[in-house]
């Protein structure tokens, strides 16, 4: 790993605090370096406050070593007023005359500008250091912006012999608690979380982060023809909660229902919407039906599976799924495997699958 590497992996690392708190901007972290060492650093903290490039120059304590600095960025400086001013424009009065980027911004408003700005200003600039990790470290924001829609991760529990639930559709906990404490910090992670009409009948879920610290998600039912009992745990006011149905439009307390036309039913036509109402990334923990159906319309970038050591011998099957890459590890005493849908790296521009591979073991082991 040569330098700028190292310190953009650095940056990297600092960019990952920014987690959910950020959403539905990416996470960016940026660092300053003059002579090999670093004088300056700082991530995207929060949605709608300073971004990475501000808080890092901020932490400067001698500003005449800018002009003589390199900062790193593991996303293009912006160059747009949006909630805060242009980091382009930052950059250029603060005299750094050299920046080292991840990965372009796809985001219309940004999408090079950032980059044109900075070289017409005679800033040297410097892409695609780690552009792989860059990328795949914002894949929500990347997806949302690429595709209209959010991020989609399916996760569900199975028993050894591939069930996920008992024939009479009971409910039944299949997971050890490790697995369940594990599922609470990724609903604190993503910023929705979606289940079927059948799930919250049967089970009855509250879909909030009680095992976990982090703010709850926002819930989405999909519940065609609104005939939920509005006494479900899913309609308490923990969390907001959005319907998806066909019948109306509208909103009572922290329920939304959100109406789409019948003939434009569809796993796509459902995710377009969320995405209009913000949301870059939604958990799936649907029933075998609803897993299905976004398996089986390509609307998936990743999949998460417990498989526990108990045996049904007979019930609902688990979803069938291929994918890459298989990156498998033990929770409690279930085993947990995550894959990524086959068109993941062409969709995100990724150069390098072996990288991708590494990357994505990396990466959960953080956030596991």
């Amino acid at each position: 790993m040569d330098r700028d590497e190292t310190f953009m992996a650095h940056a990297l690392k600092l960019a990952q605090q920014g987690g959910r708190a950020v959403a539905p901007n990416p996470m960016v972290g940026a660092v300053v370096v003059h002579n090999g060492s670093v004088i300056g650093q700082g991530f995207h903290q929060r949605y709608g406050g300073p971004h990475a490039e501000v808080h890092a120059l901020e932490s400067v304590d001698d500003r005449s070593l800018l002009s003589s600095s390199t900062l790193y960025v593991t996303l293009e400086p912006c160059s747009h007023f949006g909630k805060t001013a242009p980091c382009a424009d930052l950059v250029i009065s603060s005299g750094i005359r050299r920046v080292v980027v991840g990965c372009r911004d796809p985001f219309p408003a940004v999408a090079g500008r950032g980059i044109a700005k900075l070289t017409s200003a005679g800033v040297s600039v410097t892409e695609n250091i780690l552009r792989d990790q860059c990328t795949f470290a914002n894949r929500r924001f990347i997806t949302a912006h690429q595709e209209g829609r959010p991020y989609i991760i399916l996760k569900w529990a199975q028993t050894s012999d591939g069930f996920m639930a008992p024939e009479e559709r009971s409910r039944l906990s299949i997971s050890c608690q490790e697995s369940h404490r594990l599922v609470h910090e990724w609903r604190a992670q993503e910023m929705g979380i979606l289940i079927g009409r059948s799930t919250a009948e049967i089970d009855n879920p509250q879909l909030t982060v009680r095992l976990a610290a982090g703010e709850n998600p926002t819930r989405i039912v999909i519940d065609p023809q609104l005939s939920l009992d509005p006494s479900l745990n899913v309609f308490d006011p923990q969390a907001p909660t959005i319907v998806v149905n066909t019948v109306r439009e509208g909103f009572q307390g922290s329920v939304h229902r959100l109406r789409i036309e019948p003939a434009s039913w569809s796993c796509q036509e459902i995710c377009s919407a969320l995405a209009r109402q913000g949301l870059t990334s939604v958990l799936v923990e649907g029933g075998a039906r609803t897993l299905a159906a976004f398996i089986e319309s390509g609307m998936w970038d990743e999949a998460r599976i417990f498989t526990a050591p108990t045996q049904l011998a007979r019930g609902v099957a688990a979803p069938h799924l291929a994918g890459i890459p298989e990156h498998e590890s033990a929770v409690g005493i279930d085993t947990l495997r995550f894959l990524y849908n086959p068109d993941l790296p062409s969709r995100l521009g990724l150069s390098d699958y072996s990288l991708l591979k590494t990357t994505a073991a990396v990466h959960h082991a953080v956030e596991a």
